[in-house]
Formats: structure tokens, C-alpha cells, sequence
């Protein structure tokens, strides 16, 4: 399985990468500091991601701009795209549902809560690793 991650805090896509690594260690975890680097690497990326983890406030491209390109290019629409933010504004979250998320995670402050969130995700998942 092949994880995106797309972050502009470094701890946080390290934090993200030992979650990932804990589930799984088979997992690639690919990472990328803003949503303009995202997609130049999606560009070149085969096989695609089988998932986009995606911060919403990132500088120049935001999360949210960020998630309307990738539902805009056919190659990247199908990949389920999950907002990890620390916004909790309900209407930001009903927003990143329009524009297309599959899902939107909360950053949780402990690792443990960070690992059983992933296990979650991928549990009720198509696409399901585990």
C-alpha cells in the first residue's frame, strides 16, 4: 500500500510516518510540503497512491485548493483523499466533504489515538490493507 501524505509541518508527517510504520511497516509513506509539490509528484508517481492524507492550512496552495485539483484530474479523482487537520470548524469539515474528501481526521495529540485513527480508516475503507 502506498500512503500520501501532504503536510507543511515536518513533525507531523514524521509523527504520521512511525503511525503508519506501527500498522504496518510494509507501507510506503510517501510525503510531500505543500499541495503544489503534491501534485508534481502525483504526476510522476506509478503506481498512484492508494490514499491522500491532506492538512488544510499549508502556505501558497492550501488543502482545500489543493483537494479540488486532485478531483480535477481524472488520473488522481479515484484516490480517496483524507482531510488530517487540526481544524474542528464544522463548517470547514462539511466543506471539504463538498469538494470531495473521503473522509476528514482531527490531528489527535497522542500516538497511540493517531495509530487507532488510521486502523480505522483503512478498516472502513474499499481499499482496506488490513
Amino acid at each position: 500500500m502506498i500512503v500520501l501524505n501532504i503536510d507543511d509541518d515536518l513533525e507531523d508527517r514524521q509523527f504520521f510516518r512511525e503511525a503508519l510504520r506501527e500498522i504496518d511497516p510494509s507501507i510506503t509513506c510517501l510525503n510531500a510540503e505543500s499541495g503544489m509539490e503534491a501534485l508534481s509528484l502525483l504526476h510522476g508517481q506509478f503506481p498512484q497512491p492508494d490514499y491522500i492524507f491532506l492538512d488544510i492550512n499549508m502556505p501558497m496552495m492550501d488543502g482545500k485548493q489543493c483537494l479540488k485539483a486532485l478531483k480535477s484530474v481524472p488520473e488522481f479523482e479515484s484516490i480517496p483523499v483524507i482531510m488530517y487537520s487540526t481544524s474542528t470548524d464544522t463548517r470547514e469539515i462539511h466543506e471539504c466533504y463538498d469538494l470531495g474528501a473521503e473522509d476528514f481526521l482531527i490531528k489527535p495529540h497522542s500516538y497511540e489515538k493517531l495509530v487507532n485513527d488510521l486502523i480505522s480508516i483503512f478498516a472502513y475503507s474499499k481499499r482496506s490493507p488490513i
